[in-house]
């Protein structure tokens, strides 16, 4: 799993009234210890106070949502039951729960659970706390190169072929090697050169803004430049800098989850192979039987 994904969005809505009704309620999850007012509400959706205020009512009346005395919202006890009722539709969650909080526990480090749900991946569990502030429960990465390699590496030919295609032109020749190293050892691993992460995270950002089309190929080429996909068998050292290691969840012979281990540190060959090892078996004791 990459270190700097890169957040699915989709192009419009199709139903405006309900996209406003998810956009609160995703706001206040994510910020589910305080209490928003409408004004900062308001900013958040941008949507007109008139609109807030509607959609507000309406969630507070079916309970999704509170309104304290100070006028201030969060989230309602009636999302607990929801949330309740639906977890019997996500068995993988429950089975992987127990083996991530042993890996974490075993290495010491935060571990993540990240499952494909069409042409996205979505992380469904966290365990421990990532240094990498795009690692959170709910959060969406597009399924587009160069990464979530451990969802393409055992894919039918045309489709890891047309994955390698949509990537840019200069890590096609990397990415097909890197896939096979994955096939054969069982598991990706993310790496990031020195001091290149804050500058990445800004040009992604920017690059999935509203730009030009000149303006993005050039934003493309120039991540293409600070990112070192994965690591070929020649070339671990005694130093390797590793974000990540991920380990895939098959369901049948398709991945449909990989288990994240999430180091964020220089590793010897040795550890970073003990890591892993240690990954894909936790990988392997929640796939489904």
């Amino acid at each position: 799993m990459p270190d700097t994904a890169i957040e699915s969005t989709s192009g419009g809505a199709a139903s405006p009234p309900t996209h406003r009704v998810v956009q609160v309620v995703d706001l206040l999850s994510r910020r589910p210890m305080e209490h928003l007012s409408l004004a900062a509400i308001v900013r958040a959706t941008g949507m007109s106070r008139a609109t807030a205020h509607a959609v507000l009512t309406q969630l507070c009346a079916d309970g999704w949502t509170l309104r304290d005395e100070n006028g201030n919202y969060s989230l309602g006890l009636e999302l607990i039951t929801v949330a309740r009722r639906a977890e019997p539709a996500f068995p993988l969650r429950r089975r992987a729960l127990e083996p991530m909080r042993k890996l974490a526990a075993q290495h010491g480090i935060p571990v993540f659970l990240a499952e494909r749900e069409a042409d996205a991946i979505l992380i469904t569990e966290v365990v421990g706390t990532p240094s990498i502030p795009w690692i959170r429960v709910g959060r969406r990465l597009s399924l587009s190169p160069p990464v979530c390699r451990e969802f393409i590496a055992w894919a039918p030919e045309p489709a890891r072929t047309a994955w390698i295609e949509s990537a840019d032109a200069a890590h096609r020749p990397r990415l097909t090697a890197v896939l096979d190293a994955i096939r054969t050892r069982g598991y990706a691993v993310e790496r990031l050169a020195d001091d290149s992460a804050p500058m990445l995270e800004a040009l992604t950002a920017l690059r999935h803004s509203p730009v030009t089309d000149p303006l993005r190929h050039r934003l493309n080429a120039m991540i293409t430049d600070l990112i070192t996909i994965d690591y070929l068998p020649n070339e671990l050292t005694d130093h390797n800098a590793v974000v990540s290691v991920s380990a895939p969840i098959f369901t049948d012979t398709r991945v449909t989850a990989s288990l994240v281990a999430c180091p964020d540190t220089n590793l010897t060959a040795a550890h970073l192979e003990s890591l892993a090892a240690d990954t894909i078996s936790a990988a392997t004791s929640v796939a489904p039987a």
